[in-house]
């Protein structure tokens, strides 16, 4: 078998723990160590958290999020990712103390994924005794929901759902379905999520939880000089009603839908501006219609940016067009920014945002609908101001920090059995 491919960026030669690098003679202690609650064991437990991929998606960011704000003294995270072209933010988790492992080939390589991936997941498995491995998207979860069983000592498993099971493709979710119930616990982002998993494929008991991660956005700027400062960087005039989408460019998103709702909006109010962040497969169509349906300074693409944060005062609205979410980590970004949303009546989203309360929810696929509630808050500044304040204040359930407790809760809780 191959060993995980590793370089200096993803797999730096001094562990940040002190251990030694094949971690083969030092494997996680046994699960009684857990069976002390509130006193840490006397070595933490190693887990590794693995991916598809590291780019810029919401269920990725989340990755990060929580690493920053892991119990170091009973989890020893490490992560593993399979497509070796996303890797957008390995270097942040290596920054924030996490071992990386890239599974698929070269970090940085593009095409395909090295089809020997899932033979150097089970190398990584055996090597480094994971005592827990927490999965977050199906095709990686299935494989080591098969392998997990051939290496001694078999770790733990933990799923977390980002998505609506009807959102996966036929292979996807047949492959998933046939090893889902060999998950210890699951981790749904939603309640709207965790109704989509087939009651046939569920373990009794206290088998799923749901659990609201929240964005981690200590130190974000905010303020009239932050708000000049994004509109600058962006070319935004300083009196627009400047409209902004933060997410991957696919069919799920449905930016199509915002911009038709965007002709409909600037021809009630000329001075409306698009900010479109994200990057993806349909990029090229949806610049394409953009230039169709609206004067081209009117829409600004980005592409894919690590500086959101710094973005989102620029905007006056944030909003969401999508056709099928779990819980987006734009949206809670955008609430903790202060900003009203306008999004979509679907997935997680109406079980953060209220409708009239800190924005407006939309029918999904109704560029009509959507344009009306822009052009509403567009129309009234108190308004905007107003559920701004109260979505920043709905904002603080979102603490990335409680999120990361409530998923160490569910890792002591299989641990121990």
């Amino acid at each position: 078998m191959t060993d995980p491919v590793r370089d200096p960026l993803h797999d730096p030669p001094d562990d940040p723990t002190g251990e030694p690098g094949d971690g083969a003679a030092d494997g996680p202690p046994h699960p009684a160590a857990h069976r002390r609650p509130g006193r840490p064991p006397a070595e933490p437990t190693r887990v590794l958290w693995l991916a598809k991929g590291l780019g810029r998606g919401g269920a990725e960011q989340l990755l990060l999020n929580c690493a920053r704000h892991a119990d170091r003294s009973r989890y020893r995270i490490e992560v593993a990712y399979v497509l070796p072209w996303k890797d957008a933010l390995a270097p942040a988790l290596t920054e924030a103390g996490v071992t990386v492992h890239c599974l698929g080939g070269v970090p940085g390589t593009p095409g395909r994924a090295d089809p020997r991936w899932p033979l150097r997941l089970r190398r990584l498995l055996a090597d480094r005794r994971y005592g827990l491995v927490h999965t977050h998207m199906p095709v990686p979860a299935a494989a080591v929901r098969l392998l997990s069983p051939t290496v001694t000592p078999a770790p733990r498993l933990v799923h977390t759902e980002h998505n609506v099971w009807d959102r996966y493709r036929p292979a996807t979710r047949w492959a998933n379905a046939l090893t889902y119930r060999r998950n210890d616990a699951v981790i749904a982002v939603s309640h709207a999520v965790e109704r989509t998993i087939p009651a046939d494929r569920r373990r009794p008991g206290d088998w799923v939880s749901v659990v609201h991660h929240g964005p981690d956005l200590a130190g974000a700027p905010g303020g009239p000089a932050a708000r000049a400062a994004a509109r600058t960087e962006l070319g935004l005039p300083e009196d627009a009603f400047v409209v902004g989408t933060v997410g991957n460019l696919t069919p799920k998103k449905d930016q199509a839908t915002l911009l038709a709702a965007h002709a409909a909006l600037l021809r009630r109010h000329p001075r409306a501006r698009l900010v479109v962040i994200g990057a993806g497969p349909l990029e090229a169509r949806l610049r394409a219609r953009a230039a169709e349906l609206a004067p081209a300074d009117t829409v600004v693409f980005t592409g894919s940016r690590s500086d959101v944060p710094e973005l989102l005062p620029a905007f006056d609205v944030f909003t969401l067009s999508s056709r099928q979410e779990g819980l987006p980590v734009a949206l809670m970004e955008a609430m903790t920014s202060g900003l009203p949303a306008v999004v979509t009546r679907v997935g997680g989203m109406p079980e953060v945002l209220d409708d009239g309360g800190q924005g407006f929810l939309v029918p999904p696929g109704d560029p009509a609908a959507l344009a009306d509630a822009l052009a509403r808050l567009a129309e009234d500044p108190g308004l905007r101001a107003r559920l701004g304040a109260a979505a920043r204040e709905r904002s603080e359930r979102f603490d990335v920090a409680g999120a990361q407790r409530a998923v160490e809760a569910v890792y002591a809780r299989v641990l121990l059995r």
